[in-house]
């Protein structure tokens, strides 16, 4: 019995942590969010996924909803910024997921991209041929991994100025979408850490070079 109620006490407690935990982030992020001018708004939202279909990182496992949700305008881009979770497996398996994320909306089309950290992974698989797109910089091939079914566009969008951006940058998994293009990594943001994704995103975009911005345009 008393090894009973130690149990429930510590799971009391853990819940109580959780709560308080909880509510410590989004007066953290609601602060923040005003101090950018950003509309904010705590409550889950499990349409999110559907939303935004293209972005593989949020259709991942089940159970997903988005919450702590920013959005608004950011220097001229229309940004949304977020707390994601997401569940995988069941019963004894079953494994809950957290992570932050911002997507910045693009004035124009854009084509499919993926860009994160190479990992060792990435190096392994590289030895047996599955390799990513490669660029001039060595720097800039041996600290990302590159993907795109069209590579003629990941040469326009990574040039030369806008590899030194991202090589000067905090490291994000980004993805383009053909309207939008998300930064993510695989933990919870904190404040400043938003702050960083959105500049990353944004200056990718902001640095699209002119023809590029025509052609899209025009298609």
């Amino acid at each position: 019995m008393g090894v009973q109620l130690l149990v429930g006490v510590v799971a009391a407690l853990v819940v109580v942590l959780l709560i308080w935990l909880g509510a410590k982030r989004r007066k953290e992020l609601a602060a923040w969010a005003t101090s950018r001018g950003l509309a904010f708004r705590p409550a889950k939202d499990a349409g999110f996924d559907e939303r935004y279909r293209d972005f593989t990182c949020l259709r991942r496992g089940h159970s997903r909803w988005a919450q702590n949700i920013m959005s608004g305008d950011w220097e001229g881009h229309a940004v949304t910024a977020f707390d994601y979770r997401y569940v995988t497996g069941h019963g004894k398996n079953r494994s809950v997921h957290h992570f932050s994320a911002a997507i910045v909306a693009s004035e124009i089309p854009l084509k499919p991209l993926k860009i994160r950290p190479e990992g060792l992974f990435d190096r392994v698989t590289e030895f047996f041929g599955a390799d990513d797109i490669d660029f001039e910089s060595a720097e800039f091939s041996r600290e990302f991994h590159v993907k795109s079914v069209d590579p003629r566009w990941a040469y326009d969008v990574l040039h030369q100025r806008t590899m030194e951006f991202l090589l000067s940058m905090p490291r994000f998994s980004i993805q383009f979408s053909e309207r939008e293009v998300i930064a993510w990594r695989a933990r919870r943001f904190s404040p400043q850490a938003f702050d960083q994704a959105i500049r990353v995103v944004a200056g990718v975009l902001d640095r699209l070079p002119p023809y590029v911005r025509e052609i899209q345009e025009g298609r």
